[in-house]
């Protein structure tokens, strides 16, 4: 009797149920598109443009996936993937993603992934951005493609946790293959994406606390320069290197038929003398130096430079050096 009775009010409430529907349709949650000006993470200026973005909400954060500009003949599209990782309930009615820190065999699997064909070598070099540190592989296709696989994790320190605050996390990863690009360019869009999604409330912030202020500011006997680094622990060198001299250089002369009557334009103008003029041996002195000697213009012709020599025949006899004169 009472299994009768329970079935009977089970079956009413279904029907009550039923009336009371709207009957409105659901769309479950799943990959869509937005406009590129909504991308959680942005290229550089002048970097790799936005062809779409593909947008995924999660019950605890969002997943992105940006698809770049790709003048390359590896397989595979150019891309930068971000993930915000919140807390539940951060979209309700979607599942939640699963993460994990980045480690490094599930890196070597997804840069075998990135660009099919290319050989890639992990790099070793500690090196950040503007983020925090970040790590990338490298490689060369064999029709002379670069190609570059670039990762990090944004995430405050242990320290900040511990304060009920702090623990959102930001995974990316970008993909680059490139015909004409070097490494150092590719890499240099790792250094200039700018991320602009942010969580709401503070205990989500995965950035931790602000850094203080350098200890330097303030602080005597720690000049700062108008330099591109700003601190510089070495002092500014005074003085400067003076300008190189700028040589002019004379231009070369129109070579044209001068009438017969003009002097040739390739005779070479001697410079005039300065001081009194010294005789040539068998010529007979001057008594005085003409006082506009330097002013006046040589008129004649380039002369041969040298002193005669007189023949040994024409020394010891004044008869015969006066018919050598002749």
């Amino acid at each position: 009797m009472r299994l009768r009775k329970t079935i009977l009010l089970v079956a009413v409430a279904g029907m009550m149920a039923g009336c009371t529907s709207t009957g409105g349709v659901r769309q479950p949650s799943a990959p869509e598109t937005v406009a590129p000006e909504k991308a959680l993470v942005l290229p550089p200026p002048g970097g790799p443009s936005i062809v779409s973005v593909v947008e995924r909400k999660r019950g605890n954060g969002v997943e992105q996936t940006i698809s770049l500009f790709t003048s390359s003949s590896v397989p595979g599209q150019n891309s930068l993937k971000v993930q915000f990782f919140g807390g539940s309930g951060a979209n309700p009615g979607a599942g939640n993603a699963g993460f994990s820190k980045i480690n490094a065999s599930g890196i070597a699997r997804e840069v075998a992934r990135s660009a099919p064909g290319v050989p890639m070598a992990t790099s070793a070099t500690f090196l950040q951005n503007a983020y925090g540190p970040f790590g990338y592989a490298s490689g060369r296709s064999r029709a002379g493609d670069t190609c570059l696989y670039a990762w990090q994790q944004i995430r405050s320190s242990t320290n900040a946790n511990t304060q009920a605050r702090n623990f959102g996390m930001i995974q990316l990863r970008l993909r680059l293959c490139d015909a004409r690009a070097s490494e150092r360019q590719l890499l240099g869009i790792v250094y200039g994406y700018t991320v602009t999604g942010t969580f709401d409330g503070e205990i989500w912030n995965p950035y931790g606390n602000p850094p203080p202020a350098d200890v330097a500011l303030g602080r005597t006997g720690a000049p700062i320069y108008p330099d591109e680094g700003g601190y510089r622990a070495s002092p500014m060198p005074i003085g400067y290197e003076p300008a190189p001299a700028i040589v002019s250089r004379p231009r070369a002369a129109a070579v044209r038929s001068a009438p017969t009557s003009q002097p040739a334009q390739g005779i070479v103008s001697v410079p005039a003398p300065i001081g009194p003029r010294v005789p040539l041996p068998g010529e007979a002195p001057q008594t005085r130096a003409r006082p506009d000697a330097a002013a006046a213009p040589i008129e004649h012709s380039v002369r041969a430079i040298g002193v005669t020599v007189p023949s040994p025949d024409c020394i010891g006899d004044a008869a015969m050096t006066a018919a050598c004169r002749r």
